[in-house]
């Protein structure tokens, strides 16, 4: 396919340089006649502008921050580094600066603190982890203000301020978990939902998850007992869960919504409970061992470095190449068990 020049156009619609290139990019005066003209031969001859090119003239330099929870507190975002030090390096030759900004994902006050500096820094976007509902709220309304681009991963966040999103649909997510639950108890009884560490009613991922969980059980009108949700805290976490195991001895499943499910599978290995179904999200380190020996029958990967990357790539593709960015991508939901976790380790 011939590659046409400005000046190939302009001698095929008989009007200067000029004019082509204040049609290409939208920008100066023309006429109606030469706008018609050139408009239908960039059609004719389906013309590409070299956006690369464009942007390395303009000598741009556009600047990103991502904001996510510090691997240090939870190492179920260590992954993320990952994925954004592969668009760092990919996107390095152009005219890109990512900042990574990390907040402690047990406190709303660090949260906002992260998002303020987020502010003074005026980046052109903003990835960021919407780990709190009700301070994700504020802050969004303060990017809006400030003209900052807003995408997220891994919670999605009902707002028109958030132009794109990256991540699993959780209320989904939520139903195979229930589908697994049914797959592997091997005993009739009651069935657990246990959110560790979050204030639930701030925790929009926990709400799909268990919205998705219950409305997957609510199709079989033979299930008889009874699916219980259950907080707790890591302050009296392991009291907690032993009383309540000794309290329900009716019980067939567990299912834990966050990557801590590793703390509820150290208990029943500790008290040597009677083996009952345990259903887990994500491949940290402590997750993967009690997967291997039998304690956790599945977990649902949630690919947190695949997140971060496809998120920053396509904001950091929006401006340098103009790009469309995409409403959301969804990520499949993996199913892991201890015969097919070894790839995934590798991601």
């Amino acid at each position: 396919m011939k590659k046409y020049t400005i000046k190939d156009i302009a001698d095929l619609a008989g009007v200067s340089k000029g004019t082509v290139d204040r049609v290409i990019h939208k920008r100066g005066k023309v006429s109606k006649k030469a706008l018609e003209s050139v408009t239908k031969l960039l059609e004719e001859i389906n013309y590409q502008p070299n956006l690369i090119a464009r942007n390395l003239k303009n000598n741009k330099v556009y600047r990103i921050c991502i904001l996510i929870p510090d691997p240090e507190v939870d190492d179920y975002w260590s992954p993320c580094i990952h994925g954004i030090n592969s668009v760092i390096n990919e996107l390095n030759a152009f005219g890109i600066h990512i900042e990574t900004v990390l907040f402690n994902s047990k406190s709303t006050k660090s949260f906002l603190n992260a998002n303020e500096n987020v502010q003074k820094l005026s980046p052109d976007a903003v990835l960021m982890v919407p780990f709190f509902y009700k301070e994700t709220l504020i802050a969004l309304e303060d990017y809006h203000k400030l003209g900052i681009i807003v995408s997220t991963i891994n919670n999605r966040i009902e707002s028109e301020v958030v132009k794109g999103f990256v991540g699993q649909d959780l209320h989904q997510s939520g139903r195979v978990a229930a589908k697994l639950m049914q797959s592997t108890t091997q005993k009739k009884g009651d069935i657990v939902i246990i959110h560790i560490d979050e204030k639930y009613k701030n925790a929009i991922h926990m709400q799909e998850k268990e919205r998705g969980f219950r409305e997957y059980y609510k199709q079989f009108n033979h299930f008889e007992n009874t699916i219980i949700t259950l907080k707790l805290k890591r302050t009296d976490f392991e009291i907690s869960l032993i009383n309540f195991l000794n309290e329900h001895e009716n019980l067939a499943g567990l299912c834990v919504t966050t990557s801590k499910g590793y703390q509820v599978a150290d208990v029943l290995s500790k008290i040597n409970a009677a083996k009952v179904s345990l259903i887990g999200y994500d491949l940290v380190n402590e997750n993967v061992t009690h997967l291997k020996n039998g304690v956790i029958d599945f977990l649902i990967h949630q690919n947190p470095k695949q997140q971060a990357y496809l998120g920053l790539k396509s904001l950091a593709e929006h401006l340098l190449f103009e790009k469309e960015l995409p409403n959301e991508i969804l990520l499949p939901i993996d199913i892991i068990n201890s015969e097919n976790v070894k790839p995934f380790m590798r991601d």
